[in-house]
C-alpha cells in the first residue's frame, strides 16, 4: 500500500490542498519499504487527485480537506483518512502498526483575511 500524508515541516498539514509537500510512504507487512518527500504541484483543480493516483497512492492521510476534493478521491478510489494531527514519524508508526484513525476534517470554517476556509473550491 502507498499511502500520501500531507505534509508541513515534520507534521500532518491540517489542510490538505494547501499542504507545501507530502511524505509517501510505502508499506507492505507492516513494515516500511520505501519513504520520501514530494512537492505539491498545486498545478489546478482536480490535478492532485490525478498527480497522486499517477503515484500509485491508496490512501490520503491528512488533517482535512474539502467535501469536493473528498469526492475526486472517493471516485478514484483512492482512501481518505480526516482528523489526523502529530508529526510523520508517528503517523507512519501508527499506520504500521495498524493503529491509525482519524476523525473530524480539521479545516478551519468560515473567512476572513487569516483563516481561509475549507470549502474545496480550491481542493486540487
Amino acid at each position: 500500500m502507498k499511502a500520501a500524508i500531507a505534509t508541513e515541516g515534520s507534521r500532518v498539514a491540517q489542510h490538505f490542498g494547501r499542504c507545501p509537500h507530502f511524505t509517501i510512504v510505502e508499506i507492505e507487512g507492516g513494515s516500511v519499504i520505501s519513504q520520501e518527500r514530494v512537492v505539491n504541484p498545486r498545478a489546478g483543480p482536480g490535478s492532485l487527485p490525478q498527480f497522486l493516483k499517477s503515484q500509485g497512492i491508496g490512501l490520503i492521510i491528512c488533517g482535512g480537506m474539502g467535501e469536493r476534493a473528498q469526492v475526486f478521491f472517493k471516485q478514484m478510489g483512492i482512501d481518505i483518512i480526516l482528523g489526523v494531527t502529530g508529526t510523520i514519524d508517528e503517523v507512519v508508526d501508527n499506520l504500521t502498526a495498524g493503529k491509525l484513525s482519524g476523525g473530524k476534517s480539521l479545516c478551519p470554517k468560515g473567512g476572513g483575511e487569516t483563516v481561509e476556509p475549507c470549502d474545496g473550491k480550491e481542493e486540487r
